[in-house]
């Protein structure tokens, strides 16, 4: 009997590397064996993962001989990093280094590195409408995107995935507001453009066909989307899945600035980037393609039903930022 093949999922209990988990787990091709990588072993969520057959390996992102001793014996590896937690560009790039030097000592054959696109290399240096933010644009992606060249310089054998926006936000940090009349309202900074979008849970399916198709894969960066939709499309949706109307009203990307919150700019530029420049996003996430890896591919209305329940429990008085739905303003991001 052949032996299957060990993938070490890092952040195998979080919303990616739990989405590839649970893939694996539920794989009947049965082809890989689950190594569940955790800081905590003893949580809930990887205990379910034990009790599913997986082998959980207890190690921290940050320290880099954990990793190695981790990734021991795995034929691939899925490495992914944890914005909201770091909030530290630098911070996630060293991790991304620490991911790097681990799986290359180990000998991983096959790495999967979630980055994201480097918005530098599309903004001008010189434009004074997107604020540098801890000496990058938009650093949760930026950083991300750094660390790309190194796993190519030690020799590590890396597919580089880039992913979308996850409508899960939409179910959690930005709710839909419900308004004094009863009706509900989307507010996104996004303006008129199309916003490249995908069910979290599908990401993890996406990677292990990735995975099954290594030796096309090696080297490539592979870019994937569910849909491509303005947020007028994506509230005529939930009108429909919800039963009420959902009215789409764009937040302006100034009144995020001014918001105050921990980078606010970060995520100012984030909007403004993806308004100002749709085709460099949208442009290389090839929808066909990305079900081409997963026929079972979401849709934006097939997630909305699917998270129905959530969606509805996440329902805010204020909208995710407290912001107020002010119009989308050409001023301030100017389209080109």
């Amino acid at each position: 009997m052949t032996a299957k093949k060990v993938v070490a999922v890092v952040g195998a209990t979080g919303q990616q590397g739990g989405g590839l988990a649970r893939a694996i787990l539920a794989d009947p091709a049965g082809e890989f064996a689950l190594r569940a990588i955790t800081r905590n072993p003893d949580s809930e969520a990887a205990q379910a993962l034990r009790e599913r057959g997986a082998e959980v390996v207890k190690a921290d992102s940050s320290d880099e001989a954990s990793l190695r001793a981790a990734f021991e014996g795995a034929d691939a590896a899925y490495l992914v990093t944890n914005w909201a937690e770091l909030m530290d560009p630098k911070a996630e790039i060293d991790q991304a280094h620490a991911m790097a030097r681990a799986a290359k000592a180990a000998g991983v054959g096959h790495a999967i590195w979630s980055t994201n696109d480097d918005t530098r290399q599309t903004i001008p240096a010189d434009d004074e409408r997107y604020p540098d933010v801890l000496g990058f644009k938009v650093p949760h992606m930026d950083a991300k995107a750094s660390a790309d060249a190194y796993f190519t310089e030690i020799g590590v054998p890396t597919t580089f995935l880039r992913t979308s926006f996850f409508w899960d936000n939409l179910a959690s940090v930005m709710p839909l507001r419900r308004n004094e009349d009863g009706t509900l309202t989307l507010a996104l900074a996004i303006g008129d453009s199309r916003l490249s979008g995908i069910a979290a849970a599908d990401v993890g399916k996406v990677v292990l066909s990735i995975l099954k198709r290594r030796e096309e894969f090696l080297g490539r960066t592979v870019s994937i989307a569910g849909e491509h939709l303005t947020g007028t499309q994506m509230a005529a949706q939930f009108s429909d899945v919800l039963g009420q109307t959902v009215t789409y009203r764009p937040l302006s990307v100034q009144s995020i600035r001014e918001a105050g919150f921990y980078l606010a700019d970060d995520v100012a530029n984030m909007f403004q980037f993806f308004t100002e420049y749709e085709d460099v996003i949208v442009g290389p996430r090839d929808v066909s393609a990305t079900r081409e890896l997963h026929p079972e591919l979401m849709t934006f209305a097939t997630w909305a039903a699917q998270n129905r329940d959530r969606v509805q429990a996440a329902v805010a008085e204020q909208n995710w930022s407290q912001l107020p739905l002010t119009q989308y303003d050409n001023d301030s991001v100017a389209r080109r």
